[in-house]
């Protein structure tokens, strides 16, 4: 019998809202239990994006394609941009704060943002090893090369384009 009141206990949890304000808190990612209604509920949902970036994978799609939900969860954790909308995997401001925390998120980028010198030069010095989803226009960015050459060394040398792998400022880096 006791089993039974804490189970209809439990699912009533599941639907208040007051309880996910103050639970997302401290265990931010018991969202994935709750109602539709309360992961689309954005209060709730910063609520929890600010303490773990990876309660956003349980958001509603309206609310993984807002802004301001977007940046508080990558400035937290950079690779929870994977879970953005389409249209903010092409918003520079969601990138850059995203590639601040994670250079890795230079592959969820649009093609224009591979193709953004600020953001790749961002991910590139945050994890060089990223080059290799820059657009090969700015593979051939000799800043780029040299920031991404200086961190990840002979990583990274394959992702430069063939004209600065024999750049003399390339091989003095490499050569330290």
């Amino acid at each position: 019998m006791a089993d039974s009141v804490e189970v209809i206990e439990a699912k009533e949890k599941m639907n208040d809202k007051d309880f996910y304000f103050e639970i997302v808190k401290t265990m931010p990612t018991l969202i994935e239990w709750a109602n539709d209604e309360i992961r689309d509920d954005k209060e709730i949902i910063l609520n929890a994006v600010q303490v773990d970036g990876g309660a956003l994978e349980f958001a509603s799609d309206r609310l993984k394609d807002d802004k301001e939900v977007l940046i508080k969860a990558v400035a937290q954790s950079g690779w929870t941009c994977c879970y953005a909308s389409e249209r903010l995997k092409a918003d520079k401001d969601v990138l850059l704060t995203a590639t601040k925390n994670d250079g890795q998120v230079l592959y969820f980028a649009s093609k224009e943002l591979r193709d953004d010198k600020d953001v790749v030069m961002q991910a590139v010095a945050n994890k060089p090893i990223i080059l290799k989803y820059a657009s090969f226009r700015l593979r051939d960015d000799k800043d780029i090369a040299i920031t991404a050459v200086k961190k990840g060394k002979n990583k990274v040398i394959e992702y430069i384009s063939p004209r600065l792998r024999t750049d003399e400022d390339i091989k003095a880096i490499l050569a330290e």
